[in-house]
Order: C-alpha cells, then sequence, then structure tokens
C-alpha cells in the first residue's frame, strides 16, 4: 500500500487557509453592518481563541517556550489585532474593489521584509509569479470598483492592515521554528483579542440589537478564517518561506470573485473574470519551482532532482 506523501500537507494547508480567508471577506459584508470595526474583531477574536484554546487542552499543548513569545506577541497586536480592526474600518470607507487593491500590496511587502530581515531566497519564478498575480489583483479591483466610493481614509486605512498583516508574518515566522502552528495561532489569537478589549462596551451593546445572521456571521469568522485558517497558516509557514506563503495569498481575490458569484449573486464581468485567471496562474508560477538539470549519475550513485 502507498503511503502518503506528506510533501502535499503544507500544499493543502495553504489551500484551506486560503479558501477560508476568502470566504471571510462575504462574512464581514454582512456583519459589518451591525457591528462597528473594533466590536467586530474583538468578537471574532475571542470566539476563535475559545475554539482555539480548547483544541490546545484537548491536545495538552502547554504554553509556548519563551523564545517563541516575542514573535507570538508582535502577531498578535500586527496581525490579530490591529490589522483586523483597521481592515473593517477601511471596509467601510472605501468599496470592496479598491480595499482588495491596497491590501494586496501585503504579499509584496511580505517578500520584501522576509528577504531583507528572514534571508528568504527571491527566485525568479517567485517574482514572476508574484508580478503576474500582482497584475491580477489590479485587474479584479479596478473592475469591481465603484465610482465615488473611495476615500482617503478608506485607503490609508487598507495601506495600515497590508503593512500590519506583512509585519505580523513576518514576526510569526522565527517562532514557528520554536512553537507549534496550534501554540502560534492560540496565543497570537490571544494577545490579539487582549489588544482589542477595548472595543468591548461596544461589542456588548451592538450584540444587544444585531440580527442573529450578523452574530452568526462573526463567530463564523472566529471558528474558521480565524482558529482553523490561521493554524494551517502557521502550519504552511512553518515549512516554507515568508515569501512563497505569501504569494499563495493571491489566490483570495480569485475565490472572492467566485464565491460572491455563487453566495450573493454577483455576477462578475469578464474582466474580473480575466483578474481572477491571472491571480491563480502568478500563485502557480510561484508556488513552482525549476527542477534541477538531469546530471549524468555516477555507477550505483542515484540521480538528484528537485522536486517540484
Amino acid at each position: 500500500m502507498k503511503k502518503p506523501d506528506h510533501r502535499l500537507l503544507p500544499v493543502a494547508a495553504a489551500v484551506v487557509t486560503v479558501v477560508l480567508w476568502a470566504s471571510a471577506f462575504v462574512s464581514i459584508r454582512s456583519a459589518g453592518d451591525s457591528y462597528s470595526p473594533g466590536a467586530l474583531a474583538l468578537g471574532r477574536l475571542l470566539s476563535g481563541a475559545v475554539v482555539l484554546g480548547i483544541l490546545c487542552a484537548v491536545r495538552r499543548e502547554g504554553l509556548p517556550p519563551r523564545s517563541a513569545w516575542r514573535g507570538i506577541a508582535l502577531s498578535g497586536v500586527l496581525w490579530f489585532g490591529f490589522y483586523m480592526v483597521v481592515l473593517n474600518w477601511g471596509e467601510q470607507q472605501v468599496d470592496a474593489g479598491t480595499a482588495a487593491l491596497v491590501v494586496n500590496v501585503g504579499p509584496l511587502l511580505i517578500a520584501l521584509l522576509g528577504a531583507r530581515l528572514l534571508g528568504d531566497p527571491m527566485p525568479p519564478r517567485l517574482l514572476a509569479g508574484m508580478a503576474v498575480s500582482f497584475a491580477g489583483a489590479v485587474t479584479v479591483g479596478l473592475s469591481m470598483a465603484g465610482g465615488g466610493g473611495s476615500s482617503v481614509l478608506g485607503v490609508v486605512l487598507c495601506l495600515l492592515a497590508a503593512v500590519a498583516y506583512a509585519a505580523g508574518v513576518v514576526s510569526q515566522k522565527p517562532a514557528l521554528a520554536r512553537a507549534s502552528a496550534l501554540q502560534a495561532t492560540t496565543y497570537g489569537c490571544l494577545v490579539g483579542a487582549v489588544a482589542c478589549l477595548p472595543f468591548a462596551g461596544q461589542l456588548v451593546h451592538q450584540a444587544a440589537d444585531a440580527p442573529l445572521s450578523a452574530t452568526l456571521n462573526m463567530v463564523y469568522l472566529g471558528v474558521f478564517p480565524t482558529a482553523l485558517a490561521f493554524t494551517t497558516w502557521a502550519y504552511a509557514l512553518a515549512r516554507t518561506t515568508a515569501s512563497r506563503m505569501g504569494a499563495t495569498t493571491y489566490a483570495v481575490p480569485a475565490l472572492v470573485v467566485l464565491m460572491s458569484w455563487l453566495v450573493l449573486g454577483e455576477v462578475p464581468g469578464p474582466v474580473t473574470l480575466a483578474g481572477g485567471v491571472l491571480c491563480l496562474a502568478g500563485v502557480a508560477v510561484s508556488r513552482s519551482r525549476a527542477r534541477a538539470p538531469r546530471a549524468v549519475a555516477a555507477a550505483g550513485e542515484p540521480r538528484s532532482e528537485q522536486v517540484p
């Protein structure tokens, strides 16, 4: 019986992450009508922290080692906390297309910071794939942008979200060398929730008046795009470079277009579809690896090839 190829597990984890993060845009649109940016972020993080805490208790994970706490704390404040608040706020100020366009600066920043601070390699295929995906994100963003719907404040908030996202990912990467993916996600989520506690009063007040559908969407955001997707992200990130994982998230705009079509009935135009195809094509290129040249092996010596 053929053994499972464990090299595919990080790829599967990355796929789970991008699908659930794409679904978050649909849920945020619904919950954002009833919850303010800070309250929505806190409710999402608290829901995620409960699920992650239970998983940690069942698996007896314990506390992360002391050497991992710096990266976990930084990613918790920047990515789990600050990023979620300013993204929610920014999406209330600009249309979805503009938000997607500005936030997709994030993977480029991850590549630059990863190369500078983590020593991540920047192979030509990764750079080419990111360029193709970014062109696709620009196409999707411009095709979905509504006339007059943008504001300078909204663009600045989305740009801050992109910077916080990139800094959070680069901060989390070294911590994953010392802590498990579940530990890094659980305590990062807890740190983010603590950072958002000033919005607790808003959350309690708005939850009393919000429709059940909005509250369920907030809980969904906490359980799936946060607890599950951030854990699968950390699992995959621990097994590849920050730059390559950042490039993978360029699949999100294409999936958002598809989900908006299926769930919200928003039929994309041909330009939007073309942009989505470019996003996916760029991800495929950035995730691929060039095969090593085939060399004539010496007698009894196996040939070596780089695994794609």
